[in-house]
């Protein structure tokens, strides 16, 4: 087979993932090596039960490597079997046997394909997710810090995109990390549960037992097998085959989509709030970062939008996933298949994502004087909610409410502030001072409990205080 045309997957259009860590653990060649670790922990099972000698083990975990195999041959082969492990059992039966003819007949004995493919993609997905937890536990840590530093840090709170009361840094910060430290709960516990695939042809094991009563064996044939599989590997061990028990599957699509969904969240706000026009946070600075090809003055938020673009594919990866749970019979014709490349792609952008929000996170700048300037364009207005609750003992609760609002948008129309034309009203003269209006008006006054909420958040997921 012809295969000079296969070319390079280096990231070139994936940016979110391209040169990060999971990169290199989800390349081709590290999913070649996962399928031949997976052979390998087969043979050391098998041999831990008595059932295969133990020089043919070592002889296959010898040659059991990537760098040995014809990995663009082996990608055009795998069309003929509609998966890559028939065409890699004929290649490593071939490395085996150029060193131990008889070692040979211990390779893939009694397996499947979807035994060492499924069991590959679990140890790949493992360790991915021991690559995203570490940057999560990074992120976390940075936003408790930002929602430590900056509980007193006012700002303007926002609904519908327009202002609504006021608000503290701390406080939106303190939603960020409520997200990531729930993302990072969940991949840790998806990680340590993550289950080999031990089933044979149709789940039944009947092959590995007919090989166990062959090479003298005895027991369950088979399901003894499992357990020393697993651990071979360092995954969980499955009650039973879950070959169309596809839960594995779709729930590592559903806690990927949380991880970019919790990190988009946070990088969303960091774009809307770095719009030239708000300029209350701005991402760190580095040489080339956020470049424009045409406009020399700009510095895009580049971070946060890699981490926003992970948010918006993963779902329809993680769709995918949960659609192939519907996989009918003891192996699914395209269901099983259709798995592959998006569970890659989900983990690739998803690891992608959290490490880019390091970065984003440890490096947030902060612009306090913008945020006061903000708060200070509606002239008041944004504390009109509280005014109505201070006016409404003496007005009536509908009267104030009324009032505030012909009030502020006379001051709008006018361009003046809102205590200016609550000043000249006769009603409120004789109630309030100019200074009790002031106090009334100061967005720093009323951010509610926003600094009881930050520290219950602080406590919950263990950051500075």
């Amino acid at each position: 087979m012809n295969t000079l045309s296969v070319g390079t997957d280096t990231g070139l259009l994936a940016p979110t993932w391209a040169g990060t860590p999971v990169a290199a653990e989800l390349t081709d060649e590290a999913w070649l090596q996962a399928m031949l670790d997976a052979e390998v922990a087969l043979a050391r099972a098998q041999s831990a039960l008595g059932l295969t000698p133990p020089g043919a083990v070592e002889t296959i975990a010898a040659v059991a490597r990537a760098d040995r195999m014809d990995l663009a041959a082996l990608a055009c082969e795998a069309r003929s079997a509609a998966n890559p492990v028939v065409a890699l059992v004929a290649m490593l039966s071939r490395e085996v046997t150029a060193r131990d003819p008889a070692a040979a007949e211990y390779v893939h004995r009694g397996s499947t394909s979807q035994d060492i493919l499924d069991s590959a993609a679990m140890l790949i997905a493992r360790r991915v997710l021991g690559v995203v937890a570490a940057d999560l536990d990074r992120v976390r840590a940075a936003l408790a810090a930002l929602a430590s530093d900056h509980r007193h840090t006012v700002l303007a709170g926002r609904t519908l995109a327009q202002h609504a009361v006021p608000t503290t840094l701390g406080l939106k910060a303190a939603g960020w990390l409520q997200l990531t430290a729930h993302a990072l709960s969940r991949v840790r516990t998806l990680a340590a549960c993550l289950p080999a695939q031990l089933g044979g042809a149709a789940g039944t094991l009947a092959a590995y037992r007919e090989y166990a009563v062959l090479d003298g064996g005895t027991g369950d044939g088979g399901v003894e097998l499992i357990e020393p599989f697993a651990a071979a590997l360092g995954l969980a061990e499955p009650v039973i085959p879950w070959h169309t028990a596809r839960i594995p599957v779709a729930e590592l699509g559903a806690v990927l989509q949380l991880v970019t969904g919790a990190l988009g969240k946070f990088a969303l706000d960091v774009q809307t709030l770095s719009r030239t026009e708000i300029g209350e946070l701005s991402e760190p600075v580095a040489a080339g970062r956020g470049a424009s090809s045409a406009m020399p003055q700009k510095r895009n938020p580049a971070l946060a939008t890699l981490i926003v673009s992970a948010a918006r594919q993963v779902p329809a990866l993680a769709l995918v996933l949960a659609q192939s749970v519907l996989a009918e019979d003891e192996r699914p014709a395209g269901a099983w298949h259709a798995e592959w490349q998006p569970l890659r792609e989900a983990l690739r952008l998803a690891g992608g994502a959290a490490h880019t929000a390091v970065e984003l996170a440890e490096g947030l700048v902060v612009h306090p004087d913008r945020m006061v300037a903000n708060l200070a364009l509606s002239g008041g207005a944004i504390v009109s909610e509280r005014l109505t609750a201070a006016f409404a003992p003496a007005l009536g609760k509908g009267p104030a409410k009324k009032l505030l609002t012909v009030a502020a948008q006379e001051a709008a129309a006018r361009g003046l502030p809102l205590a200016e034309i609550l000043t000249d009203r006769p009603e409120l003269a004789s109630l309030y001072s100019p200074e009790d209006l002031a106090a009334l008006l100061d967005p720093a006054r009323y951010t509610g409990a926003a600094d009881a909420l930050v520290e219950r958040a602080l406590r919950s997921y263990g950051g500075d205080r």
